[in-house]
């Protein structure tokens, strides 16, 4: 119905109503035959009435609400435009009559009005909600964990939508005052440990979890029980959108991998960051990877003087520059396409831009691709951080973080034995240079490049089997941002070589995060998707680890952040062992090998 239609036909309904109430309100004060001489005083009131009521009604809009969302803004509008409108009605057809309508007569014309107004506009919601807005054979059951302000709000949203797919058919809440109770006609089941049953018996198919406002660890928890069940898992993302009333069905989205790890945001020292990033130029390595572009992202809020992002692949740095001029246009953008290998053009950025703060995260990562191509993850991940931390320290720039890996210890692979070498040349260059070396040691990030979660996806979108390369393997797992969030963080902390090791929570057994997201894809493991084992591949090892025996630890001002005591590096030793490695670069892998494990005895010389 269009609107000008709808219009229309409430201004009918209400002065039918109006004149409904006056010509009731006469009736029944003279039993049923009204006088000849409260006839024409009952006509000036009708029509007073009608002309001063359609007024305070459209002053109030009540010709402008959607009622089938009726609640108790509508009522207070309807209660103050009859009120007044009656009132108002009252005062003028007494000065146009001279003669006082009995106040009898006045107080059933506003009850009535006031009833039948208010009721022709929730009958409509009622009616709705009853008949037109019936559970169909389509809709999929959905049980809301959350029976606050939230829940209530999606409960409500979702049982007016006539094309709706999911219809809410009960409540589970922790607050037992809440349990038996009922909102927006749903029953509140339980709690927590009722989830299951719940599920079972109201055959649900989607679970959504409507508190926002818990800490990451308590959402977790909700997680693992409801993982007890085969419904589907989706969830309300944050307070802030239930604050600024945009909480609706569009607002919930499938519960991810990181919901899972339970880790409450980080607490950033903002003055520290601010005081070594703002007005200060700040150069990024890798700007165009998982970690180099979310520095970008992170940095820019921090005011620096100029933003220099470096990388080697023209499209990803192409992408962090558009995204960085459209989200910061106030911030001065230089783009930089260059291999960190080339010592010469190094030193021609530094010479170029002076940056005052370097972010180091360009590195070859992936160990078994690295382990098929050695020569080229040192040129990479040795020679290419000694030429950007040397340029660092000739160009005289206050600080130099460089993103490092918990594979370094110990290290298994070529790769891990790079980035603990590339550690290695800071912690060198730390001793002696007035630039503040630091490296940040961290696990997995949970999305990045080459990662296992968006293998795993890809896997579980081409319908299986998901592939895990042992049964016991695990691994430290963090997101994105909340690793460079402590990264930006670490280098308030740089005092010049030291190893920052970020704390990762608890190991995550990679067979059970294949499991968790098979079941949040609305799977159940090995009954609906298989899991095959393919064995541990070159330069992998079941556990990671984030402190060599010799470093020990230490704490700082930031509960998630610990400093890896500095290893004693011999300088002439080092830069010779360094040349020895260089030039095993033209020989076989063997021999690349062997030069690697004079340089780190850590190293388990394996293939």
């Amino acid at each position: 119905m269009s609107y000008e239609k709808r219009h229309s036909l409430l201004v009918i309904l209400d002065m039918a109503i109006v004149w409904f109430s006056i010509l009731t309100a006469y009736v029944l004060r003279f039993d049923g035959s009204i006088p000849s001489s409260f006839t024409v005083q009952a006509l000036i009131y009708g029509t007073v009435s009608c002309v001063i009521c359609f007024l305070t009604m459209r002053y109030f809009k009540l010709y402008n609400r959607v009622w089938q969302y009726a609640s108790i803004g509508e009522i207070v509008a309807i209660f103050k435009s009859v009120t007044i409108g009656v009132i108002l009605s009252y005062l003028v057809t007494y000065l146009i009559t001279m003669e006082r309508v009995p106040l009898s007569i006045l107080l059933r014309h506003y009850e009535t009005l006031l009833l039948c107004v208010g009721g022709s506009r929730f009958l409509w919601r009622v009616l709705r909600d009853r008949y037109l807005v019936k559970k169909k054979p389509v809709h999929k059951n959905a049980l809301i964990f959350g029976a606050g302000d939230c829940g209530a709000l999606i409960a409500k949203e979702m049982l007016s939508q006539l094309d709706a797919t999911i219809y809410p058919v009960a409540f589970i809440d922790d607050d037992p005052m809440k349990h038996r109770q009922h909102i927006h006609n749903l029953p509140v089941v339980g709690s927590r440990e009722h989830i299951v049953a719940a599920a079972t018996s109201l055959e649900i198919k989607e679970i959504i979890i409507a508190m926002p406002s818990v800490s990451r660890k308590a959402t977790a928890e909700i997680i693992e029980v409801c993982k007890g069940t085969k419904a589907k898992l989706r969830i309300i993302p944050n307070l802030t959108d239930l604050i600024h009333g945009k909480v609706t069905v569009k607002q919930i989205r499938d519960v991810e991998v990181e919901d899972l790890l339970g880790r409450d945001p980080v607490n950033v020292d903002l003055e520290g960051i601010a005081n070594y990033v703002e007005n200060k130029t700040v150069l990024v390595t890798g700007a165009g990877g998982s970690i180099g572009s979310e520095l970008c992202r992170q940095i820019a809020p921090f005011q620096p003087k100029c933003l220099v992002l470096l990388g080697h692949g023209e499209n990803s740095i192409y992408n962090i520059e558009m995204e960085m001029r459209t989200k910061f246009p106030e911030i001065p953008i230089e783009t930089v396409i260059a291999d960190i290998q080339d010592r010469e053009r190094i030193d021609e950025v530094f010479q170029m831009y002076r940056p005052e703060v370097v972010f180091h995260a360009a590195a070859h990562k992936h160990v078994p691709l690295m382990e098929r191509n050695p020569a080229e993850a040192i040129k990479n991940n040795v020679f290419g951080t000694k030429n950007v931390a040397e340029a660092a320290d000739r160009y005289g720039s206050e600080r130099f973080v460089m993103i490092s890996t918990d594979k370094a210890v110990n290290p298994t692979s070529i790769m891990g034995t790079t980035k603990r070498i590339a550690e290695m040349i800071v912690q060198s260059l730390g001793k002696t240079s007035k630039t503040k070396f630091v490296a940040v040691r961290f696990g997995n990030v949970l999305g990045s490049r080459g990662s296992v979660i968006p293998h795993f996806k890809r896997q579980i979108a081409l319908g299986g089997p998901v592939t895990v390369t042992h049964p016991e393997m695990i691994r430290y797992f963090m997101t994105i941002p909340e690793a460079v969030q402590l990264v930006i963080q670490a280098g308030a902390f740089a005092k010049g070589g030291e190893i920052f090791i970020l704390d990762m929570g608890e190991p995550v057994r990679i067979v059970k995060l294949a499991e968790d997201l098979i079941r949040l894809s609305g799977f159940e493991p090995y009954e609906e998707m298989e899991i095959e084992f393919s064995g541990i591949r070159p330069g992998e090892k079941l556990y990671e680890e984030l402190l060599t025996d010799e470093e020990g630890i230490g704490s700082t001002v930031h509960d998630r952040i610990f400093i890896g005591k500095p290893t004693l590096v011999n300088q002439a030793q080092f830069e010779l062992e360094l040349k020895m490695l260089e030039k095993s670069l033209s020989g076989d892998r063997a021999e690349i090998r062997e030069s690697l494990k004079s340089m780190v005895p850590t190293f388990l010389n394996v293939s």
